[in-house]
């Protein structure tokens, strides 16, 4: 993440996780550390993975003390190993155990989910589909979460429910089929905005491009309408595979010639990377 996006977006975000952990102060730092005394931990790995949010973990140390400083010995997206050290934090030792929770729980789960999605991503590789993740993250953390899927080899479908058309479900029972929801989002959206709709038959595969849609987004069929639906669309637009995709079943999606797959489980079912502040120290 580069400074401006983290001033502009993240820091709001990082300032009310710390005040969730900090509501007036810290009472066991302040116990045993009253007064201000330079100290350094270390960063270390407790297990192999991809590393993810070093930006974002070394903010959290900024934002509680400017003074403190991080220096890392890896960049976002190295491949960490057990027992590694990673980097080291420099700084007021109050700001080093008051902000350690934190900066751990930011770099953790970012690093999680850069992990999965590599995982995922390698599954696909030889083939030109790209792996997307969804809106399927944890309220608040979505900015960090879907840098992360980037940071381990996958790519963000829309940001938010601003960023872009997909027609569901509900939006198509709203408007009362595939094809009239598809025209009142041509009708209303910007001429620059792509329209995806989600079909769940090969009926609505068949009206999904009858009525234009720029993407179809083929949701929990089976593999065998899935073949049939490509071949009902036959070329004439993007096409996206979801519905409960993993990375153990994501390889068996990999014939169908399919443009993208999405997968929610990139962001809410990764689990963390174990990573530590160990050997704090004077100096």
């Amino acid at each position: 993440m580069n400074s401006i996006s983290l001033k502009l977006n993240a820091d709001p975000l990082i300032l009310s996780a710390l005040r969730e952990d900090i509501s007036s102060e810290d009472v066991s730092t302040n116990a045993v550390m009253p007064v201000a005394v330079l100290g350094q931990v270390q960063l270390i790995a407790k297990q192999a993975g991809i590393i993810a949010g070093l930006s974002v973990f070394e903010r959290v140390f900024y934002l509680l003390d400017s003074a403190s400083k991080c220096t890392f010995n890896v960049k976002d997206g190295d491949k960490v190993e057990k027992g590694q050290l990673l980097g080291t934090v420099t700084g007021d030792i109050r700001v080093l155990l008051s902000g350690e929770r934190t900066a751990l729980n930011y770099l953790q789960r970012m690093s999680g989910i850069a992990t999965c999605a590599n995982e995922t991503a390698r599954l696909l590789e030889g083939t030109k589909i790209k792996l997307l993740d969804t809106r399927k993250t944890t309220p608040n953390n979505r900015i960090f979460e879907k840098y992360a899927v980037t940071v381990g080899g996958g790519a963000n479908h829309r940001y938010n429910l601003s960023d872009g058309v997909l027609l569901k479900d509900n939006h198509i029972d709203a408007a009362g089929g595939v094809g009239k929801a598809i025209k009142a989002a041509k009708d209303y959206a910007p001429f620059v905005r792509k329209i995806e709709v989600e079909v769940e038959t090969l009926q609505q595969v068949q009206e999904a491009v009858e009525a234009g849609a720029d993407i179809i987004m083929l949701d929990n069929m089976s593999h065998s309408d899935m073949e049939e639906a490509m071949k009902i669309i036959n070329g004439r637009a993007e096409v996206e595979v979801s519905g409960n995709v993993t990375k153990e079943n994501i390889a068996k999606l990999a014939d169908l010639g399919v443009d993208y797959i999405s997968s929610g489980a990139l962001t809410h079912s990764a689990p963390i990377l174990d990573l530590s502040l160990k050997h704090l120290k004077r100096i």
